[in-house]
Parts: C-alpha cells; sequence; structure tokens
C-alpha cells in the first residue's frame, strides 16, 4: 500500500527530496470507512481526492431516487470540480462504497504547491485533459447505446465493478431498474 503521495508520483517522474516534502507535506492519505459520505449536496467541496484503493460513488437524488453517475475506483482523481473552483453548493454526493484510502487535496494548499512547483500543476492539466477526454467518451456512450450495450461495455473496460458494487448502484449507473439489469445480464449469459 502507497504510504505517501510522492511514492505514488515519483512511479511517473523524478523528485527533488524537496519536491518529496513538500508533496508529503500538502496532500495527506487519508482511509474513509464504506459509506463514509465525503461530499453532500449542499456543500462547497473545499476537496478533491486521488483514488488509492477503493471505490467512490458519485450520485444525484433526482426525486428522491439516487441516479449513479459515476464510479472512482483506483488510480483515478475525484473531483465536484464546479463546486470545487467556483465555491458553489455542490448539487451531487459522494460516497464510498468501500472502505477507500485516498489522497487529500486541499484548494489552498493544491494553489500554493502550483505556485512554488509549476511541474505539478502540469501533471494535474495533463491528468485532467485524459480525464475529460475519458468523460466525454462515457457520455457519448450513455447516449447512443442501448442498456444492453452499456452493459457489454461495462464488462469488457470495467468488469471488476461487477463484484464491487452493488447491484441497484449498477442498475442506475446504467439507467435502468436492478430488474431490467437483472433481465440483462440473463440474456448477455445466455449468449456467452
Amino acid at each position: 500500500m502507497v504510504k505517501n503521495i510522492s511514492e505514488m508520483i515519483g512511479q511517473h517522474m523524478t523528485l527533488t527530496e524537496e519536491e518529496t516534502e513538500v508533496l508529503n507535506d500538502c496532500i495527506p492519505i487519508r482511509s474513509f470507512k464504506k459509506g463514509t459520505i465525503l461530499l453532500r449536496e449542499g456543500q462547497i467541496a473545499t476537496e478533491c481526492y486521488f483514488n488509492i484503493k477503493g471505490c467512490v460513488r458519485h450520485y444525484y437524488l433526482s426525486d428522491g431516487e439516487e441516479k449513479t453517475t459515476q464510479f472512482y475506483t483506483e488510480e483515478q482523481s475525484i473531483a465536484s470540480m464546479n463546486s470545487y473552483l467556483n465555491k458553489v453548493p455542490a448539487n451531487h454526493y459522494l460516497e464510498c462504497v468501500e472502505d477507500t484510502t485516498l489522497a487529500v487535496f486541499g484548494y489552498e494548499k493544491e494553489k500554493e504547491l502550483y505556485r512554488k512547483h509549476p511541474k505539478f500543476e502540469s501533471l494535474c492539466r495533463l491528468s485532467m485533459e485524459d480525464d475529460f477526454g475519458k468523460q466525454q467518451e462515457m457520455l457519448a456512450n450513455y447516449i447512443i447505446q442501448s442498456p444492453e450495450e452499456r452493459y457489454l461495455n461495462l464488462l469488457e473496460t470495467r468488469p471488476g465493478l461487477l463484484n464491487r458494487v452493488p447491484q441497484y448502484h449498477l442498475a442506475s449507473y446504467l439507467g435502468v431498474k436492478p430488474e431490467s439489469l437483472s433481465r440483462i445480464r440473463k440474456r448477455v449469459a445466455e449468449k456467452r
């Protein structure tokens, strides 16, 4: 298990002793229990995260029903960008669906780090560009694919989620009711 953020970043770039120390001071690693709500609707996000171990669910409440839009697993960034950057209340929730270990970025410390060490801002920008491209692809697939195609895509791209996330969360993520997901899974299994 990674003990500090410099270990993880050090796998991708060379760090000086000073950079290592600054990273470890600015970006603590914290553990959260399953069920922990990292952000609630109406709160202003003051932190963003990098997932080291575990799973975090991003969801909205719509007419009293939870609508899951993302699962963040190992080596993925987690942020409520609009709330974090613009200091406005979030319109969604972030919940740990497993015991989870996260690197925690506080807004002020993050800005200070970028000011003193611009190469970390470049690293963050590259990561955000990659995340943005993946989000665009995911949204397009959600719009143009049928629920069964979305399920097959999930099987291909993120099969581990099937064993880590309750079926009712997966159904919400795919845009179907749990009973519809059961029928889709049965049809797919019969075809294989």
